[in-house]
């Protein structure tokens, strides 16, 4: 009874629910999110092993076919190698050490941190802009002094990542973006 408001909040979460969103059909000229910019897809005739990004999306029209696959890979590669250095840097200066940093397909959740002391990211946050990123990756790290959302922890957070209530506030109102793979 004490915790139905909670559950309540839990239960109605827009994010527990599947989005009839538009899958996309790997086309040139579609957009693709990553780090908060929707960048254009061109769909070429060069032979190209999977994903080629530079301002655009470059993708060999002999694997069109295997696009959402690659795509996915492309994107798990990208967090882990953003995320791994902002986990080391918030790590160092919270003071603390976590086992391992992965990247991982997560439906309802945007990161965990582990009772090993593991911190997992859900692979889809590269797409949201960078002070997101960072304000999720402090978020974990920050559970390692703090396991529940106390005063403390969001004292903890709020001096890593002054403004992180910005970020709380594009994930409450884009999260469901980010949800779609693509």
């Amino acid at each position: 009874q004490s915790k139905r408001e909670w559950l309540q909040e839990k239960l109605n979460h827009a994010q527990k629910y599947h989005l009839a969103a538009e899958t996309k059909e790997f086309v040139s000229g579609e957009t693709l999110m990553y780090l908060g910019k929707n960048y254009q897809l061109w769909v070429v005739e060069d032979a190209i092993e999977g994903i080629e990004f530079e301002q655009r999306f470059r993708i060999s029209r002999h694997n069109q076919a295997q696009a959402n696959v690659l795509f996915k890979a492309w994107y798990l590669t990208q967090a882990l190698q953003i995320i791994e250095p902002l986990a080391k840097q918030y790590a160092n200066s919270l003071g603390v050490a976590y086992n391992e940093c992965k990247t991982s397909e997560m439906k309802y959740r945007w990161g965990s941190c582990t009772p090993n002391n593991n911190i997992i990211f859900n692979w889809r946050i590269i797409k949201a802009p960078l002070y997101v990123v960072h304000y999720l990756v402090a978020h974990e790290l920050a559970h390692l002094l703090e396991n529940n959302h106390t005063a403390r922890f969001w004292n903890i957070l709020s001096i890593q990542v002054p403004h992180y209530q910005k970020a709380k506030d594009w994930l409450k109102r884009h999260g469901r973006v980010l949800e779609v793979d693509f």
